[in-house]
């Protein structure tokens, strides 16, 4: 944990329907002071919608050398490289060739984060997912952030609905290729 990061707690009712992934979650992540509300959720979402045994958080935005969220299998070899953001091309380059899978949850426009990546090298481009969610979606969503949340997720035919301590909200995921 980085010092000055603030700790928060999620109890998080997990219904990913589209995945048939069913489970109640308790998470504790840290805030880094120059991490946004909006940022953090996103690191949430995406641990949530990629909930699978051996995921777990990085150090966030202090982490150099990892994404915001990864999977390990049980010999610690990374299997899938959860980015967060508008992580670089090269980032996602080295995730994709770490991982089986590398994926970027953004609560950015999705238009101009593969903008950046136009041109540059990024292994197995055309399998490297970007999922995105509706245009203020997140941020509304992150306004109800308390350092204890309650959080029901659920997700159907890419739609997530979401409450937070009592805040409803819903939004399409977006899906498409960094290539």
């Amino acid at each position: 944990m980085a010092i000055g990061a603030t700790m928060h707690s999620f109890t998080v009712q997990l219904s990913d329907v589209d995945r048939g992934v069913y489970d109640e979650l308790a998470l504790r992540v840290a805030r880094h002071p120059s991490e946004t509300a909006a940022y953090m959720l996103t690191r949430i979402l995406a641990y949530c919608l990629e909930y699978e045994e051996g995921i777990a958080f990085s150090e966030g935005v202090a982490a150099t050398d990892e994404p915001a969220v990864l999977v390990r299998d049980l010999t610690g070899a990374v299997t899938v490289w959860i980015e967060v953001g508008a992580p670089d091309a090269a980032r996602l380059h080295t995730g994709s060739m770490l991982g089986a899978r590398a994926v970027v949850y953004t609560h950015r426009d999705p238009d101009k984060v593969a903008a950046a990546w136009t041109g540059k090298r990024i292994h197995r481009a055309e399998d490297v997912l970007l999922h995105s969610f509706e245009p203020g979606f997140v941020e509304r969503m992150a306004e109800a952030v308390e350092r204890r949340s309650t959080m029901t997720l659920t997700r159907t035919e890419d739609r997530v609905y979401v409450d937070l301590n009592g805040t409803a909200g819903e939004s399409d995921i977006t899906t498409r290729s960094a290539a």
